[in-house]
């Protein structure tokens, strides 16, 4: 059986604050999911910011899932993750350094 395989696009260009969320995605039909964060403009983010993967089984209550990515604060930064046996939802959580 030939893989198929489909891009979705849940956040961007979007301001992120320590608990910020990704709108959730239903993902239910796949088998494994590449998570891609890519930093879109200079000096927004400190070093230290990290996104957590976060799964769901109705959409609604959240638990990390144990992945976490490094947001890289330069332009183009792109930090990726792969995951596999997910259940239904998918989402980021921002994790952001203490600014004060």
């Amino acid at each position: 059986m030939l893989a198929e395989s489909y891009t979705a696009v849940i956040a961007r260009g979007e301001d992120w604050f320590d608990g910020s969320t990704t709108e959730p995605y239903e993902a239910s039909w796949a088998r494994e999911a590449i998570i891609v964060v890519r930093t879109l403009e200079a000096g927004t983010l400190g070093a230290g910011a990290k996104a957590h993967v976060q799964v769901s089984l109705d959409g609604m209550r959240w638990v990390d899932e144990g992945t976490r990515l490094d947001i890289k604060p330069q332009v183009d930064g792109i930090s990726m993750a792969r995951i596999g046996h997910f259940g239904h939802y998918l989402r980021l959580r921002a994790e952001m350094p203490d600014w004060t």
